[in-house]
């Protein structure tokens, strides 16, 4: 079952994209898919239903609004930078999304997991920091690293993290891929935070958008990059390391 599902924060209404498995008799692990800075997407709908024919409900969330939507070849800092200006209010969107996949009735509820990409995977790093109950981990795919100003105040992240890095993005330099992560590592691990980074050497942003081809920017598909990234299917096996779903009562 796919299908478009509208959602609110008690103030903004949000339409995010919902994918669930055929055979609806099985609780599951859920797996939320954070968008880049263009917005939600067919794209990342996609991936949704990728992640619902593994066996998994696939959410690809909306943190912009409905009808809120930018381009992929375009300029969209206008959608973008007010949540970056206000890390509170992008929490407030992802707790509110969130709190959403909790109650389906078919979800595992300790068993969450968000995805993200580009300024999604920010979104998916903010969401573990924010700590909510039952988010197992969180994946940042040639994701933004600079962490919320409150960062230090956490005093515990229960998910496990992965962040995979194109070491020739220019959105996050190997400097300051070397000061965000000192920056967003330390507190991270001051929580407790199991975490993990990999870069890869010779990727640039996006280098998993298979079709992302504008070298001038930074931005080009890189298939070995790609190849690899997908590997963190065995860090969805690895935290959910007993059962992949529960039959209904």
């Amino acid at each position: 079952m796919q299908k478009n599902y509208e959602y609110s924060d008690g103030k903004t209404l949000f339409q995010g994209y919902l994918s669930v498995p055929q055979d609806q008799t099985i609780r599951r692990p859920y797996v939320m898919v954070a968008h880049a800075w263009d917005g939600p997407s067919d794209y990342f709908n996609s991936l949704a239903d990728d992640f619902s024919q593994k066996g998994f409900i696939g959410f690809a969330i909306d943190v912009y609004g409905k009808g809120k939507r930018g381009k992929i070849d375009g300029d969209n800092s206008h959608l973008m930078n007010p949540l970056l200006e206000d890390r509170a209010l992008l929490r407030k969107r992802l707790l509110a999304a969130f709190t959403e996949v909790q109650q389906h009735p078919l979800v595992v509820k300790d068993k969450i997991v968000i995805v993200g990409y580009c300024f999604g995977g920010l979104c998916a790093l903010d969401l573990a920091r924010a700590n909510p109950v039952g988010l197992k981990g969180a994946i940042s795919v040639h994701g933004g690293l600079t962490p919320p100003q409150d960062s230090d105040l956490q005093p515990k992240i229960d998910a496990s993290i992965l962040v995979l890095h194109g070491w020739e993005d220019p959105v996050a330099p190997q400097q300051s891929v070397l000061d965000s992560a000192q920056e967003m590592l330390r507190p991270m691990t001051k929580a407790k935070a199991d975490w993990q980074i990999h870069c890869c050497g010779n990727a640039k942003h996006a280098f998993n958008f298979v079709g992302a081809d504008m070298p001038e920017f930074g931005v080009k598909y890189d298939q070995k990059a790609h190849q690899r990234s997908i590997t963190y299917t065995s860090f969805l096996q690895e935290i959910f390391n007993e059962q992949d779903n529960i039959l209904l009562s």
